[in-house]
This record gives C-alpha cells, sequence and structure tokens, in this order.
C-alpha cells in the first residue's frame, strides 16, 4: 500500500499531524511502538495532572477543610486507587485518539518505526514480523525520553524516572528528586502532599530557574512552607544506590551533605529517541537537524517535536505538525517556527510563562515597565481560598507593547492563553486596559497589573 505520508510516532505532534493530514484528503499512516498519545497522553502530562487532583483535593481537605465549614474523621486515601485513576485517565484518551484516526481515516499501524529509506518505513512488530510501508512523505515524530544521570542508571525502584514515578506499587517514605524544573516540582509536589519527605536539588538559584526570578523566588518558598526542602544553588557531587535507599552526596555553601533517601527521581532533562534505520543529520547535542519547512537531511523526511530539539513542549509539537502538514500538502502555505509560546508548571501554585523574562530584558538592555496584581487581592481568589501568588507583565517603556508575562496562582496555565494571543496580535498596554474583564474572576489580575505598569491599579 502506498501512503501520501506516513507518521513515525503517535505523540502530540504525530497524531496531530497524521489526523491533520487525513482532514485534508491524504493516504496516511501513523506508527507507534506503545500507544497512541505518545509520552505525553500515556506517561506525561495527563496522568501527571490526574495526579496533581488528587494531591492537592487531599491537601486541601486536610490543610483547609475547617476554613471551609468542613469536619470528618478519619481522612485517608488508597494509594493504588489514586495511582489507578489516574491510569485510567490516560487509557480513556488514548482511546479516543485512536477513535480520531478512525474518523479520519488514518491507518494506525502498532510497531517500531526505521527509516528504511527514502519513501519507505520499515515497521516491526511485536510478533516479530515486519512490513515496508511507501509512502511519497515522512515524518519523525519519535520524542524524547527521560536522561540519566551518568553512573547513576535507573532501575525502577530506588532510582527512577517520571515514568516510575507515577505508578509505584507503593508509596516511598523519603523522596530525594534531582532537578526542580517542571518535572521534579511536579512530583514534589504530589509525592509531599500525601506524607512523603522530599528533598529537591537544583544547582540553579531558584527552583523552575528557566522562569522569572520573582516567580522562582516565590514558588521555591512555598514549596519551603509546605515542608518540601528545597536545597538550590546546591550540586551533586556524588551518588550511591544502596539496594533498598540512596545516598546522594551534595555540595553548597553549607558545605558537603549527604541525603539518604527511598528513592531517588532524577528530572535533569531529556534525551532524544530516535527511529531506527538510516538517520538524518543530528545536531551537536543529538537531536534531529531540520530546515525552515521542518524537513531533514534526508529528502522527503521531516521532523517535529520533541526529536528535532527544544522546547519540548507537547503544544509546541502539536503547532509543528500543523505547520509541517499544512506546508506539505497545502499550496501557498507559509510554514512557521515556533516563535513566543506558553510554559507552564501544574504544581500547587501554577506557575505560566509567555514572552521575555525580566531578567532577558535587562540583559538585551531593552527599556521596560512592569505591572504586577497579587491574588490576594482578587475577590474570586478570596471566595475559593486561593490566594497565593501574582500575576506579573513586562511592557516596552516606549510603545506599551507586551513583552512578557508572568504568572503564579490558582489557574495561571489557564490564564496565560490572553498573554500568548496578546503578544500574537502585537497588542499594547492600552488594548488591555480597553478589554472588559468579567468580575469576579481570577483573570482581572491581568487587567490589574495592566493598570498597575501606568501606575492607575483600582484594587491595590
Amino acid at each position: 500500500m502506498s501512503y501520501d505520508l506516513v507518521v513515525i510516532g503517535g505523540g502530540p505532534g504525530g497524531y496531530v499531524a497524521a489526523i491533520r493530514a487525513g482532514q485534508l484528503g491524504k493516504k496516511v499512516a501513523c506508527v507507534e511502538v506503545e500507544r497512541a498519545g505518545g509520552t505525553c497522553l500515556n506517561w506525561g502530562c495527563i496522568p501527571t495532572k490526574a495526579l496533581l487532583k488528587n494531591a492537592h483535593l487531599y491537601h486541601q481537605l486536610k490543610h483547609d477543610a475547617e476554613k471551609f465549614g468542613l469536619s470528618f474523621d478519619n481522612l485517608s486515601y488508597d494509594w493504588s486507587k489514586v495511582v489507578g485513576r489516574s491510569r485510567n485517565v490516560s487509557s480513556t484518551l488514548a482511546g479516543g485518539i485512536e477513535f480520531l484516526f478512525k474518523k479520519n481515516k488514518v491507518d494506525y499501524v502498532k510497531g517500531f518505526g526505521s527509516i528504511h529509506s527514502p519513501g519507505k518505513v520499515e515497521v516491526k512488530k511485536e510478533d516479530g514480523s515486519s512490513e515496508i510501508l511507501e509512502t511519497k512523505n515522512i515524518i519523525v515524530s519519535t520524542g524524547a525520553k527521560s536522561r540519566e544521570l551518568p553512573g547513576f542508571p535507573y532501575n525502577g525502584t530506588t532510582v527512577i524516572s517520571s515514568k516510575e514515578a507515577m505508578i509505584m506499587e507503593k508509596q516511598p517514605r523519603s523522596m530525594v528528586i534531582i532537578g526542580a524544573g517542571a518535572i521534579g516540582m511536579e512530583f514534589g509536589y504530589i509525592y509531599n502532599a500525601f506524607g512523603t519527605k522530599v528533598s529537591i536539588i537544583e544547582m540553579m538559584p531558584n527552583c523552575l530557574p528557566v522562569e522569572d526570578d520573582e516567580v522562582g523566588e516565590a514558588i521555591t518558598k512555598s514549596y519551603q512552607k509546605a515542608g518540601i526542602a528545597c536545597l538550590t544553588n546546591t550540586k551533586v557531587i556524588a551518588t550511591k544506590d544502596n539496594g533498598s535507599s540512596v545516598t546522594i552526596t551534595v555540595e553548597n555553601s553549607d558545605g558537603i551533605q549527604e541525603i539518604v533517601a527511598d528513592c531517588c527521581l532524577v528530572a535533569i532533562g531529556v534525551a532524544p529517541v530516535l527511529p531506527g534505520g538510516q538517520q538524518p543529520t543530528l545536531t551537536d547535542r543529538g537531536w534531529v537537524q531540520i530546515d525552515e519547512r521542518y524537513q531533514t537531511s534526508i529528502p522527503g523526511v521531516y521532523a517535529i517535536g520533541d526529536i528535532s530539539g527544544p522546547p519540548w513542549l507537547a503544544h509546541t509539537a502539536s503547532f509543528e505538525a500543523m505547520q509541517c502538514v499544512e506546508g506539505m500538502f497545502v499550496e501557498g502555505a507559509k510554514v512557521k517556527r515556533v516563535g513566543d509560546f506558553p510554559g507552564c508548571t501544574y504544581c500547587y501554585p501554577e506557575v505560566a510563562s509567555v514572552g521575555k523574562t525580566e531578567r532577558a530584558l535587562k540583559e538585551e538592555g531593552v527599556a521596560y515597565k512592569v505591572g504586577k496584581f497579587p491574588y490576594q487581592a482578587l475577590g474570586k481568589a478570596q471566595a475559593s481560598g486561593e490566594t497565593e501568588g501574582f500575576v506579573k507583565l513586562l511592557f516596552g517603556k516606549e510603545h506599551g507593547e507586551v513583552l512578557g508575562a508572568h504568572i503564579i496562582g490558582e489557574n495561571a496555565t489557564d490564564l496565560i492563553s490572553e498573554m500568548g494571543l496578546a503578544l500574537s496580535l502585537e497588542a499594547t498596554i492600552d488594548d488591555i486596559h480597553a478589554t472588559i474583564h468579567a468580575h469576579p474572576t481570577l483573570a482581572e489580575a491581568i487587567h490589574e497589573a495592566t493598570l498597575d505598569a501606568d501606575g492607575h491599579a483600582i484594587h491595590f
């Protein structure tokens, strides 16, 4: 059978590419070695959000019930059911992707995909058999996996990746997390909420070091207040797997100390998952090199999503999928590469940002002004009992154009979309001033922060 497009990898880049090509009337196949949805849906974005919801609900019932006028005896949880709900959510959504394949006449091929040669994809099946799919175009969307710490390999029990952290049969009494990026921070919240003693180690001055400094400082203080040991400005200088525990030796301004825990979650980044067969040219860091239309060094072979390098985000992969496919099949389409994109961490309080940080603007010598507004002054935040956090907006000093937005607090990951649109449309401070924001909502903080940039905030 001959195809217009064969996609290798069924994650948020691959399945979106396959479905969009199907919508355009093309003959498409999507090859996936595990299950539709890829890491994001099965082992990343979605199941972690289910775990976070469980954790936050339990935390609220345990610590804030009296504030809401609630009382009960013997609050408890079933760890296996907590994990089980997360897996059920993923399974349901994976089934939804498979339905969408059928709806859009995409052939879903289970197996390990390899670039046999230009125009040919070899698929090795679970039973050992293989087949060749002939196609005019190939998209590689094979994603990335957790990066191991040198000399400290994953074993699934005491040294774990994010995948094992989602499905641990027994909740550990203590956990040390190396890396305070989004993955480390999300799992830190989850396990701490259920009573695990958590220590997070980060080389940089704050947790979530890619975020604006004020946001990083705020989330670090929030975690410390919640009982999580946040060892920032700290280097890991030695690791030891003791069989039933781990010992992590660290060094900071206080000297050298050892941390012993039941397990260690290594969350230091990701490594590429390359397809089999003929390999396209790679960057010096091992990612697939692409041009402005997402094409690799192999004619007719394209790459999108995590495999082509940062940012390693599901939503940027989906954006690239649409751009790549439309550039391939829609005459006159102007293909775009990722520019401004929202970054989100779904811990509590949530963190979200888009555009420049204040640190970056200072380094670039850009004149700017800042508007801030605290959740504490929002009626909706007070009513819902979620008053931790703030909105911080950055505008050009001369013309008032939006340069960046940084939010820490309830629903930050939803609120950031307005500011993403503002950046995309090159909106100014006056445009947001003139936009009526409903009351009472958390989105009012965006309006008030905009007013604050000119010294006109009404409620603060």
